[in-house]
């Protein structure tokens, strides 16, 4: 037996375990105690809000993957009528509806566990304390860990096993890069719509706290917390995954026609021994009763970073693979955990920039956002630095496999991305604990649970935010390498629709690749614009319904008993607005990718990729990690800095943090997925692009 054959088997029997140990942290969080009827009534309005959504949401991108499906069918790998074989094109088309669909389950099995340990986890800070509240949170997180990254293994692993077609592998990523696209964008759009609303009428106009039952917005807010940084960011990070692995498989079948060695055993190695590491990191997750949640989310990172290196260097040595590409992979691994430091120093309310925010915040809302935008720019550099530094060494490290040929560099980067993306179970594990802590915390004010199941939430919601944080900048960055190492599989299947080697690389001085350059770098700013206008225009809808609530629901705002508020208007306005924003952001980004490709051909879109990659990642790191600051600064004013709860400074940065919100959880994170979808586009028309194109 082969390696390759027996790391496809290893993927798959890991990725059962991982559903196994799923199944058995879920089976424990439905075993934790709750029996208080007003959370369970919040918590039920919550569950309800978030699978409407969930299911009006999936039945549009239904009719979009439907299409999809079919014009992959007609027109990919090539046009039916020029002489293919059917059998390729539908090979292609049901790769990529397995892509979209296991994507879509994984954001259900997020929204389904999350909106059962968000009540577990409130009602475990008012019975057992943070201990309990805090692995309540962490485990209902981990379900979808475990669940996603599982699923992206078995996926990728059954494909390529079932079709060995690298052009397959691709449509099967793009199948769940696009269905994350539309995910994470419609579900950032109601998660923020919400938010702002109901923090600019409640604590600015009304200063009423955060999560009051008289607010009509604050269940639309806490299922957004779901749709958005549960749904979307499971799907998101499915997305990332996969196509760091296709990537990665793409350029190995390259690399090893070169060669005649069989690279996509390391791929598979590497990716079955990141979820063994996660897994093992989960369980190794503890907290004193009077511990850290931020230490301890943190403490789990480097566990399963250190296990991970472990492992992979001695199946390195046992099945003497290359350790040149396991320096790639370590390479990765090991700036991903740095750029994650990096993002806590800008957005974690212990450090100096969040405090700078919070306290120019006494001085008005205008020096609340200077200060915060300049802070989110400088934070991109260090971010930037490491891509380019993992990308520069990757490169190096395996180039001297085939000298002179740019195959193996690329290949190396791609490993960089795998290495990077490895430990991605326990980060969604950790990036899904932050919303259940937030919902927890809801939950908490809202069932009247006590002032110190109130204090626990807060230290877990603190602690979710400054992870969070953490988890976007990774996930950003490690689609940054996914992205490079998608270059890379863009020139080699152009190179294998021509026959011939037609690119090994893109001159910026080419006025056609300056051309495509331009156009790629403005995309970002166009698709987050379109995005943060929708929640803009959603948010204004949804002020009007609740200042009208206010106005004529009498003794609402007095807080009068058996006066309850109208939730389905304002999780309906939050539905409807991100179902008709969405799909015209998403379609954007596509539609411009095959123009430039119909009119400037390949070498034209090798430099819109370029500017897109470039820009996309600029705009994404600063987004996040400003978006965070400012969410971090309220958070620290709020706890009692500068003046507390009330005072100037805190209606100061709430409003930073209502401009902060769609940048951190609407644009920001949704800028990777765009720049993965085009460049999976990009090289699934490879073949056409170069056969059709006016220059």
């Amino acid at each position: 037996m082969d390696n390759l054959t027996i790391f496809l088997i290893v993927s798959i029997v890991v990725s059962v375990l991982a559903f196994a140990f799923a199944g058995w942290l879920y089976s424990w969080i439905l075993r934790q105690p709750s029996d208080n009827k007003r959370v369970a009534e919040v918590g039920g309005y919550i569950k309800k809000g978030a699978n409407t959504f969930l299911k009006k949401e999936y039945t549009v991108l239904i009719k979009f993957c439907g299409c999809a499906a079919l014009l992959i069918l007609i027109f990919l790998p090539s046009p039916i009528w020029s002489g293919g074989s059917i059998l390729e094109n539908l090979r292609m088309a049901l790769a990529y509806i397995f892509g979209t669909v296991l994507s879509a389950i994984a954001g259900k099995i997020g929204i389904m566990v999350a909106t059962i340990a968000n009540v577990k986890t409130a009602e475990a800070a008012q019975k057992s304390g943070l201990k309990a509240s805090f692995l309540a949170a962490f485990r209902g997180g981990s379900v979808m860990g475990m669940a996603v990254v599982g699923s992206s293994l078995l996926g990728v692993a059954l494909v390529f096993w079932a079709l060995n077609d690298a052009t397959a592998l691709l449509g099967f990523s793009f199948g769940a890069s696009s269905l994350a696209l539309f995910a994470k964008a419609g579900g950032g759009i109601f998660t923020k719509t919400a938010d702002i609303s109901a923090d600019l009428v409640g604590k600015v106009e009304l200063g009423i706290p955060e999560d009051d039952p008289r607010n009509p917005a604050v269940i639309a807010d806490n299922v957004g917390d779901n749709v958005g940084d549960v749904a979307g960011m499971g799907a998101d990070l499915f997305d990332s995954n996969v196509a760091s692995m296709a990537a990665a498989l793409v350029m190995a079948i390259a690399l090893g026609a070169k060669t005649g060695v069989d690279y996509s055993a390391m791929v598979f190695c590497y990716a079955a021994l990141g979820l063994l590491s996660s897994i093992i990191g989960v369980l190794s997750a503890r907290m004193g009763k009077k511990g850290d949640p931020t230490m301890a989310l943190n403490m789990s990172t480097y566990i399963t970073t250190g296990i991970y290196a472990a492992l992979t260097a001695i199946a390195t040595a046992v099945f003497k693979f290359d350790w040149r590409i396991w320096g790639a992979a370590a390479v990765g691994l090991f700036v991903g955990v740095i750029i994650g430091i990096t993002s806590d120093y800008f957005t974690n309310d212990n450090k100096k920039p969040v405090r700078y925010v919070a306290k120019a915040s006494e001085s008005g809302p205008a020096f609340t956002i200077l200060s915060g935008i300049s802070y989110g720019f400088l934070s991109v550099l260090p971010a930037m630095i490491g891509i380019a530094i993992s990308a520069l060494v990757a490169y190096n490290l395996c180039s001297s496999i085939v000298p002179g040929d740019p195959t193996a560099g690329m290949f190396g980067i791609s490993m960089s991305a795998v290495g990077m993306l490895s430990i991605v179970g326990m980060i969604i594990s950790n990036d899904a604990y932050g919303p259940i802590a937030d919902n927890a915390r809801g939950l908490v004010e809202m069932g009247d649970l006590g002032d110190e199941a109130l204090e626990i939430t807060d230290s877990l919601d603190s602690a979710g935010n400054t992870v969070k944080a953490v988890t976007k900048g990774f996930a950003i960055s490690a689609a940054g390498l996914t992205i490079i190492s998608l270059l890379g599989a863009f020139m080699s299947e152009v190179n294998e629709a021509a026959g011939k080697v037609v690119l090994t690389g893109f001159d910026i001085i080419n006025p056609t690749v300056f051309f495509g350059m331009l156009i790629g770098a403005a995309v970002p700013a166009i698709f987050s614009a379109m995005l943060m206008l929708g929640v803009d225009r959603n948010a204004q809808r949804m002020v009007a319904e609740i200042h009208r609530q206010f106005r004529e629901i009498v003794g609402l705002k007095e807080g009068k008993k058996g006066v309850i508020p109208e939730y389905d208007k304002c999780i309906d306005i939050a539905t409807d607005g991100a179902l008709k924003e969405l799909v015209p952001a998403g379609l954007i980004s596509i539609v411009v990718t095959l123009a430039v490709g119909f009119i400037g051909g390949v070498e034209a879109v090798g430099g819109f990729l370029a500017g897109n990659i470039v820009s996309g990642l600029l705009l994404a790191l600063f987004m996040s990690n400003s978006g965070g600051l400012w969410d971090n600064a309220k958070k620290y004013i709020e706890a009692g800095g500068n003046g507390g709860k009330g005072s100037d400074a805190h209606k100061s940065a709430v409003v930073g943090d209502t401009v902060g919100d769609p940048f951190k959880d609407t644009a920001g994170p949704s800028i990777n997925t765009q720049i993965t979808v085009v460049s999976l586009v990009a090289s699934l028309m490879a073949s056409l692009f170069l056969s059709f194109s006016i220059f």
